[in-house]
């Protein structure tokens, strides 16, 4: 019995070993460079058209989503972050055409397979290209774009709203968009969600001109906005009195009492010192009914900013077709002081280290000027 089963596991792990043989030959490369790419400086769509355009800011802007200036500033930051060294056996991809290349997986949202036919590349080299770069831009611009807002930012942020949406005392709008995906392996239902997609959360907070303050990503989509909120470090260091808000102050037209600073949101929050929600639609007074109003106008911001990053960035407008570890990253603040991480950073422990993280949200605030 003990003989039989011997050569039972023998040709079993004979079998496996034949098949991995077989893949391995069956992945061997047929070309050093394809064909189809081999011409890419003199066919390839960034060769083709980079110079043209600059000739025609109109369309500069059309194809990279920013303008002349802002793309070459940008460019003089990463330069160096995305320079690599020519070999004896080919060219490197210049810096310029690597942030074209992402820029338009960012601005189109088209597949690494459609890049690869446009700029001639390899799919695996856009997919590097893409997290290389994005991970440049973070570097290189999230100290100067995604800081932590000291107590006269805020008091200024809250000016803001107060001449903008006529609501005082309001430090900023906070909500949460569904980002579609696919399934990624291994995840049960913790991803699906009453839309009937596969989704991850992308929590935010905005100012009233529209620019992202604080985000979260990649909490389950299964989960609500408010349980989002409860478990990320924004949500705890609000929680803590721990966000340097500016000291209570009188509403206008007031002397008394003194009302805390505020961050608005929609009807998934739950109600707290230093966070308002509309009331119930039922049964509404004149008065309340006019602070369901001020109070929709400041939330609202919110909502639109995550209008304009999808529309500037339309790959947001489809499902994200690459591997978790790929697309969700975690997007850090290093100051100082004590600032916000990612949730993803606790739901996404079973994957690899970030590789792909989001950084067009640093990209956004730095081009919303164009």
């Amino acid at each position: 019995m003990d003989c039989y089963r011997r050569r039972h596991v023998s040709v079993v792990v004979t079998a496996i070993q034949l098949e991995r043989l077989r893949r391995r030959r069956a992945s061997r490369r047929r070309f050093w460079v394809h064909p189809v790419i081999a011409q890419r400086q003199e066919r390839g769509q960034f060769w083709a058209l980079y110079q043209n355009l600059r000739a025609h800011e109109d369309h500069f802007f059309a194809y990279m989503r920013m303008s002349i200036s802002s793309f070459d500033e940008l460019l003089g930051l990463l330069e160096s972050r995305l320079m690599h060294q020519d070999t004896f056996m080919r060219d490197s991809i210049p810096p310029v055409e690597r942030l074209v290349i992402t820029l338009r997986y960012l601005g189109t949202g088209q597949s690494l397979a459609s890049l690869h036919f446009s700029f001639l590349i390899g799919k695996s080299t856009a997919s590097v290209i893409i997290r290389e770069t994005c991970v440049a831009i973070w570097n290189a611009l999230h100290a100067a774009v995604m800081g932590q807002p000291q107590k006269e930012q805020w008091q200024e942020m809250a000016d803001v709203f107060m001449q903008t949406c006529q609501f005082p005392n309001c430090a900023g709008a906070i909500d949460g968009k569904h980002i579609r995906i696919k399934k990624p392996v291994r995840t049960g239902s913790q991803f699906y969600n009453y839309k009937k997609y596969f989704y991850f959360v992308l929590f935010a907070m905005c100012d009233a001109n529209y620019s992202f303050r604080y985000i979260d990503v990649g909490s389950y989509g299964s989960r609500s906005d408010s349980a989002v909120f409860a478990h990320s470090e924004f949500g705890k260091l609000l929680h803590d009195k721990a966000l340097d808000l500016p000291e209570n102050t009188a509403l206008p037209g007031t002397t008394s009492p003194a009302m805390p600073f505020v961050f608005v949101a929609d009807e998934a929050f739950a109600l707290g010192e230093n966070l308002m929600r509309p009331y119930s639609s039922r049964g509404l007074s004149l008065a309340r009914r006019v602070f369901n109003y001020r109070l929709t106008r400041a939330r609202r911001v919110v909502e639109c900013a995550f209008g304009i990053l999808a529309n500037k960035w339309r790959f947001l407008h489809t499902p994200i077709h690459l591997k978790l570890e790929t697309f969700i990253g975690y997007p850090q603040f290093t100051h100082s002081r004590k600032t916000p991480l990612s949730n993803a950073q606790k739901n996404a422990q079973q994957y690899r280290n970030h590789a792909f993280q989001w950084r067009w949200f640093t990209l956004a605030r730095f081009n919303a000027r164009s």
